[in-house]
């Protein structure tokens, strides 16, 4: 299972911007799935809607509900965000609020698909963009199946309190479901509290920092060229090596014998 969810409690912290920052720097094949029940926006930003028809998530859903066609279906509803190499995939989100109420009973369906991409030839891990918790038929059986899910926040107090709400209610959830309790990481974005006070507040670790960085937030949000070496492409490559830790723990605990104790990587 390889599924790396961000969520954010309220507001815009910027979930869209920060998976599609990991997305575009991180070394392992992947696949984008905007899963955000409020809609997806990488299409029309980013990609400036250059595209030859509708296609993603939404699609997937009318075709799985009509016919069971997800698996056939699901590789040519992606974008190659990095053509052609196919490493670096996109499944964009809905466009149309109609389509939300097909992909919501759907939830766990690719919650299920998701977590089997990474066994393919050639395999995938996923970002998922699970967008606001607050929002109508959260995607909560992705969260659950996700290796890694990541709580994105802005560092000021407002944002803060908003969150701490939202994480014992994810905590909660987690653990009705048996999720493990090192699931949850906290992604903290732009000025504000330092990362130990915030970590402290919260309860729960934080697993890195994204940066205010204007100008290339406006570039992953309304299209242009992305630049490497720029501050948040930087600390977003950064975050893939915890999170890959993350997930050789899981593997781990997954094989490891049940009568002896799992070494803490993280």
């Amino acid at each position: 299972m390889a599924i790396i969810a961000l969520v954010s409690a309220k507001g815009s912290p910027g979930v869209t911007t920060s998976a599609l920052a990991c997305t575009l720097s991180w070394h392992r094949r992947l696949v984008l799935a905007e899963c955000d029940p409020a809609g997806g926006t990488i299409l029309a930003g980013y990609l400036g809607g250059a595209l030859d028809g509708p296609r993603g998530i939404g699609e997937l859903a009318v075709g799985e509900l009509r016919d069971g066609s997800l698996e056939t279906a699901f590789w040519s509803q992606l974008v190659d965000l990095d053509a052609p190499k196919r490493e670096r995939l996109l499944l964009p989100g809905v466009v149309d609020p109609a389509q939300a109420g097909s992909v919501t009973p759907l939830w766990q369906r690719f919650a299920d698909f998701f977590g089997e991409l990474d066994k393919g030839r050639p395999p995938y891990d996923v970002i998922v963009d699970c967008g606001r918790l607050q929002v109508g038929g959260p995607p909560w059986p992705i969260l659950r199946a996700a290796a890694v899910v990541l709580m994105v926040t802005r560092a000021r107090l407002p944002e803060l309190s908003a969150t701490r709400s939202m994480i014992r209610a994810v905590e909660r959830d987690f653990a009705a479901h048996r999720v493990p309790p090192d699931t949850l990481r906290l992604l903290p974005v732009g000025d504000g509290h330092g990362t130990g006070e915030i970590a402290k507040a919260l309860r729960v670790p934080v697993i890195g920092r994204l940066p205010e960085d204007r100008r290339t937030a406006d570039v992953l949000s309304l299209g242009g060229t992305v630049r490497a070496n720029r501050p948040l492409m930087r600390a977003a490559g950064g975050l893939e090596a915890p999170v890959r830790a993350l997930l050789d723990r899981r593997r781990a605990r997954l094989s490891w014998p049940a009568n002896q104790e799992v070494p803490d990587v993280v």
